[in-house]
């Protein structure tokens, strides 16, 4: 690229102002001020013409659209903290830097998980349903109606001890949560220590003993449907599921039909595996007040937005200074 000559951004999604704004600043930015996604056709067009192309977790940026990619395409700076919607591998391989913007949304998805983990046993989303979404007059409170479950005291197995997975361990050990946990790696006996954490080497023998089970591992080829219908069968019928990673790390057809026949007891989801598509069943069983349902919220604040943005302009001047950006992701990272 000519010194001086700004690079050509082209970003997928509409972002923050704030975050537009800065970006147009900077660089020669292409904007989706309508924020529609995509089509394949668009997105091909665009990784021919891009520098750098921003997409986010809505745009499936696979080996095969790679190839259309131009010669001036280097850098792909997602913006999101997963990468679970573009090939790394296929990018690397042809010289394409990719980057995510990680760190920024850990205490919002943690709060959101936590919402869950009362919302489901409380039954918070049926009970508001009751007063603002029902024909029928709330006839008052009874000794016996609308009953849930304590929290206080039971177990928490938190699948994914990350940044995430530490925040959610915090709020719920403030909640009289025991916390468990399993992770590809045990963290340090210090972490373990401050967060009074047990940790299972097994999966299996974990998931038979929690009374939640809070998922917040990352989707990689791994950890596709790592709770399988065989892994949810482990779970006690009084078990409950939470998830606000990534849809595919369950098998939802399986755990629908766990929760359906009363072989557990609910769940609260944020992400599904065919986003934005829903199961029908799925939605049946939350008008049922069986299971908790968000569309993708975890993530959702202003300003965990405009620290996403942020992350994604460093990024980008620190590649294009021609210095190593902060947050590149590699394929021996997944």
């Amino acid at each position: 690229m000519p010194k001086g000559k700004k690079p050509l951004v082209i970003v997928t999604r509409k972002l923050p102002d704030s975050v537009e704004t800065r970006m147009r600043e900077l660089f020669d930015t292409r904007l989706n001020l309508e924020d529609k996604p995509m089509t394949p056709a668009q997105l091909g067009e665009a990784l021919k013409t891009a520098d750098v192309l921003v997409p986010t977790v809505t745009d499936r940026i696979d080996a095969p659209v790679l190839k259309e990619a131009g010669p001036s395409l280097k850098l792909i700076a997602n913006f999101g903290n997963g990468v679970d919607n573009i090939d790394v591998t296929a990018a690397v391989q042809r010289g394409i830097t990719v980057t995510n913007t990680p760190g920024v949304l850990t205490e919002d998805t943690a709060d959101m998980t936590m919402a869950l983990i009362l919302a489901v046993p409380r039954r918070l989303a049926e009970g508001a349903t009751v007063l603002s979404g029902s024909d029928k007059d709330w006839p008052g409170w009874s000794p016996t109606w609308m009953l849930g479950h304590r929290i206080w005291g039971k177990r928490l197995g938190i699948i994914g001890m990350g940044r995430i997975g530490q925040a959610v361990a915090r709020r719920a050990s403030a909640f009289g949560l025991q916390i468990h946990y399993h992770n590809r790696r045990r963290v340090p006996a210090k972490i373990e220590e401050e967060l009074n954490a047990t940790y299972w080497e097994s999966l299996d023998q974990m998931l038979a003993r929690m009374d939640i089970i809070s998922i917040n591992c990352p989707h990689t080829p791994a950890t596709f449907h790592l709770l399988s219908a065989r892994r949810l069968k482990l779970l006690r019928p009084q078990a409950y599921v939470v998830n606000t990673a990534r849809g595919e790390v369950i098998d939802e057809g399986a755990l629908i039909r766990m929760v359906a026949a009363g072989e557990l007891a609910g769940a609260g989801l944020d992400v599904f595996e065919h986003e934005p598509a829903i199961n029908p069943k799925l939605a049946r069983l939350a008008r049922e007040g069986k299971v908790v349902l968000l569309p993708h919220m975890g993530s959702a604040t202003v300003e965990g937005r405009i620290d996403m943005g942020e992350k994604v302009i460093v990024n980008i001047r620190t590649f294009m200074d021609g210095h190593k950006p902060p947050d590149r992701v590699l394929p021996s990272m997944l």
